[in-house]
């Protein structure tokens, strides 16, 4: 399949909860929906591989199906996918938002599965942050 700059693509199907992502980010969302699938949560996954520009379009739509979101990324948290979700439901469909990726801290050094652990970007991490904005799904 050949992607489209500008165009999100919707990888799982679900009712509860809008998972987008994008870079390495898209393993782990698509294993934290198998881990959410188990607790009878029904995942949305969307691969938003093109952040710039955002297919505002697709996420609006996941999440107006949704109620609320869950933005995955592998690098900071600020300027990245995350803020531009962020600023997609602030202006056109306000919902509560989780972000995952790297917070304000030093890196470090360590294999692959550690640090994805230690930044808290790894599937069981993605599963907490689901956990976290479902309960303020109609908050908003």
């Amino acid at each position: 399949m050949e992607l489209e700059a500008g165009h999100a693509y919707v990888l799982r199907e679900g009712h509860d909860v809008s998972i987008i992502a994008c870079g390495v980010e898209i393993r782990e969302a698509l294993i934290a929906h198998d881990m959410l699938a188990e607790k009878g949560i029904s995942a949305e996954v969307i691969d938003a591989f093109s952040v710039k520009p955002l297919d505002t379009a697709t996420i609006i739509g996941s999440v107006r199906k949704t109620g609320c979101a869950v933005a995955c990324e592998e690098h900071s948290i600020y300027g990245g996918l995350g803020s531009a979700v962020a600023e997609t439901l602030a202006t056109q469909y306000p919902a509560p938002l989780e972000c995952i990726g790297v917070r304000d801290h030093f890196g470090k050094s360590a294999s692959f599965e550690e640090l994805m652990h230690h930044f808290g970007l790894d599937a069981p991490s993605i599963v907490k942050a689901v956990e976290k904005v479902k309960a303020r799904k109609g908050v908003c």
